[in-house]
Order: structure tokens, then sequence, then C-alpha cells
């Protein structure tokens, strides 16, 4: 039976901006206590080793508790953000990395 997601696999073009943009380290988490965490995979080179692993972008949806303090904080960070919008779920945004990657954060 599967318990939990342990990894997610972001394939990136460039792993030291990607690093710059979410944290320092290769595999990261929101905190140390995190069950899941992302490790950013270099694309070219996955793509050579794995020729049939898509290396597009995952969707990923982030929950954060305080949703406009949050996206205050990417704006004030120069980070590419969506409108906040309401959906059944709650109150989200969309935000992009530096390859232009589209992800989003719901207010949980």
């Amino acid at each position: 039976m599967i318990r939990k997601l342990g990894q997610v696999m972001i394939y990136v073009n460039d792993q030291e901006a990607a690093i710059k943009f979410w944290m320092s380290w290769y595999e990261i988490a929101p905190t140390k206590s995190a069950e899941t965490s992302f490790v950013l995979q270099n694309k070219e080179l996955v793509a050579k080793l794995e020729p049939e692993v898509n290396v597009g972008t995952p969707s990923l949806l982030f929950y954060a508790d305080n949703l406009e303090q949050v996206y205050e904080d990417f704006k004030s960070k120069g980070i590419t953000v969506g409108v906040i919008v309401n959906v059944p779920e709650g109150k989200v945004f969309n935000f992009a990395d530096e390859e232009g990657n589209y992800f989003a954060i719901v207010e949980k």
C-alpha cells in the first residue's frame, strides 16, 4: 500500500538558477520535518540516460495558511505571480519559477 509521496522530481535546464529560486540544496523541502521533498534533476542528463522519461514540468499545488502574506512576499521578491482568485477549494494564485514553469498555491 502506498503510504506517502516521498519526492517530486522537477526537471530543469539550469540547476543553479533553480536552486537559487527554490532554496540552496538540490533536495529541497518546506521544512526539515516535511514528509515530501523536491529533487532538482538535470533535464539534459536525465533525457540522455532515460530517453523514455517525460521531463516536462509537473503540476504542483502548494498549501498555505495565509495566502495574501505569501502572495505579497513573492511579489516583493520579484517572483512572477498571477492574481488571487476564488475557486471551490479556496483562494489560489499561480507563480512562475525562473524558467517560466507555473505552479499554484491555495489557502488551506
